[in-house]
């Protein structure tokens, strides 16, 4: 998922409006944060493989240290205590958790059977909902519209709107997910680790939307 992922971010917001919505993309995001750099060091491996599913063309053929089940824990752990250093309010450290450990049941849809519960001789599972693009785009889509439309009723309570820098995030990354399918297959799993490090932009990005929000209140 990608989209998926970044809509349960843009729902959280609704519990903790005070915390700036980076801190929610992070935690949703932490996984895919950390594993191209585990990749490039040799740790994890990814493979393309043109048709291995619909929607996409890469084998995660190792990535245990940053996509196990029992990984989430300590990445969520390790989000909570940046939290905490940066004084974020206590009330928001379980959801920011709570934020990194859905990345696993979220990928446990999409993929196929390839996500380990804990590092070594795992079982590896998965829904394979990739092997269906009309499928993918049903469920993520569906997920992405109604958690806009939470971010959204949750600004305008407080009597706020996203501005341009919100939108942009928004299509930017619509366009990237909607047309992954059928763009070119990479040409080697250090490419792909090497483009997946863009994904770190969508932290201050998240950042700069959150804050970029105009009154609706007449001055």
């Amino acid at each position: 998922m990608f989209v998926g992922h970044l809509a349960v971010a843009l729902a959280a917001k609704r519990y903790e409006p005070d915390v700036n919505l980076a801190w929610f993309v992070a935690g949703v995001s932490a996984l895919d944060l950390v594993w191209p750099l585990f990749v490039l060091a040799g740790l994890e491996q990814v493979s393309v493989v043109p048709g291995a599913t619909a929607f996409t063309p890469l084998v995660f053929d190792s990535y245990p240290w940053s996509h196990s089940l029992a990984m989430t824990a300590i990445w969520g752990l390790l989000l909570v205590t940046i939290a905490l250093i940066a004084k974020v309010p206590s009330s928001a450290w379980t959801l920011l958790a709570m934020a990194v450990v859905s990345h696993w049941p979220l990928d446990f849809i999409t993929h196929a059977p390839d996500m380990p519960i804990w590092p070594g001789d795992s079982p590896k599972l998965g829904l394979a909902l990739w092997n269906s693009i009309p499928g993918t785009l049903i469920v993520e889509g569906a997920m992405w519209l109604v958690a806009i439309a939470i971010y959204l009723k949750t600004l305008s309570q407080r009597g706020q709107r996203p501005g341009w820098a919100f939108w942009s995030l928004i299509l930017v990354s619509t366009i990237m997910w909607a047309t992954s399918p059928w763009g070119p297959p990479p040409p080697d799993g250090r490419s792909v680790a090497m483009f997946s490090l863009i994904g770190w932009i969508v932290v201050p990005w998240a950042m700069w939307a959150d804050r970029a929000r105009k009154s609706t209140r007449a001055s």
